[in-house]
């Protein structure tokens, strides 16, 4: 992903966020992290990327320490690449992201994934912002207080 001029300095969390994890290929990986995928084979086959473009982006997940890159863990000659705890973060975009697009981009009836908690074996349900005092929050009852 190209890096636009002063982003990473930017004011805005969006903007510095989007520094990192703002191309489909990265935030792809990441949700494949969370679903277990750890080698680079592993990765490859499941997002059929090109190997250039998957060592860029890994190189970019460990170097904003998103991913750690770690020796097997069944003690062969492997690396494997595992979340760290600011990967780890990123679970609530990708959930945002997972029922957004079900919510939007799914046609009636039409078959999709499914997260899952596995503690109860039900479909987790939708997030929802909430202010201080735990009430829904929309879009339109906020507002960005600019630092000068």
């Amino acid at each position: 992903m190209a890096r636009g001029k002063g982003v990473a300095d930017s004011s805005c969390p969006v903007a510095r966020a989007l520094d990192v994890v703002g191309d489909r290929w990265s935030l792809l990986i990441i949700r494949d992290a969370f679903d277990g995928i750890r080698r680079f084979g592993e990765f490859q086959e499941s997002l059929l990327i090109a190997r250039n473009i998957l060592t860029d982006r890994l190189k970019q997940l460990v170097e904003s320490g998103l991913l750690d890159c770690v020796p097997a863990s069944d003690g062969s000659a492997y690396w494997e690449y595992v979340l760290t705890p600011k990967g780890k973060a990123l679970f609530p975009v990708i959930v945002t992201l997972r029922q957004w697009g079900e919510g939007n981009l799914f046609g009636r009836g039409e078959k999709h994934s499914v997260l899952i908690d596995r503690a109860s074996g039900k479909p987790l349900p939708k997030l929802a912002i909430k202010n201080a005092d735990g009430k829904a929050l929309v879009a339109e009852g906020t507002f960005v207080k600019k630092v000068d």
